[in-house]
């Protein structure tokens, strides 16, 4: 048994492309957000606790548990609680590039097994007025993403190019979790 421990529809919906039956059943793992840990350490260690935590009461099944980041430079930007703190996010990314990074922990406790990895993804934003940001987020919510923003919602209001996975940015990093899954399932238990 598969499980994704993951509210998050966006990541569903790209899981449901591998063709792979799955279970949802969301992880209240508590994040850590330290300044003083790369993007790609601090989403290890979330990606991690969340699979731990959906594991651990179902101990025979391979669980999916993820964490994305926004990065600029050592700055890092998860989720907005406010609208005044997703408009900043953005006017701060505004006209720069900056790292989308996706952690991936796959885990089975019996018995025993885990991959964990992170993908990055460059991501350039156009010059952005608070006009432009207030008419871009009127158009989404931007509470459940990481930078307050969705590259597949609108995001050619704001996106000038990316290099790197899409489906990165998006949440879940397709390329790469098909092929550790792939490795993963058809390793001997």
């Amino acid at each position: 048994m598969l499980i994704l421990a993951s509210a998050s529809p966006r990541r569903s919906e790209l899981l449901k492309k591998l063709g792979v039956p799955f279970d949802v059943i969301p992880s209240a793992a508590e994040e850590t957000h330290d300044e003083n840990l790369t993007a790609g350490e601090v989403c290890q260690i979330n990606a991690y606790r969340k699979a731990r935590s959906i594991a651990k009461k179902h101990p025979n099944a391979i669980v999916l548990g993820m964490d994305t980041l926004v990065a600029d430079g050592q700055k890092l930007y998860g989720k907005p609680a406010t609208n005044e703190e997703a408009e900043r996010m953005l006017l701060e990314l505004s006209g720069k590039t900056h790292r989308v990074v996706t952690a991936v922990c796959i885990l089975q406790i019996q018995p025993y097994r885990q991959s964990l990895f992170f993908e990055n993804t460059n991501v350039t934003f156009k010059e952005l007025s608070r006009e432009a940001i207030r008419r871009y987020h009127s158009k989404i919510n931007p509470f459940d993403k990481a930078g307050g923003y969705a590259i597949q919602e609108q995001g050619d209001d704001i996106v000038e190019k990316i290099s790197g996975s899409y489906s990165n940015v998006v949440g879940l990093p397709m390329e790469r979790l098909e092929r550790e899954l792939t490795s993963f399932m058809g390793a001997p238990a």
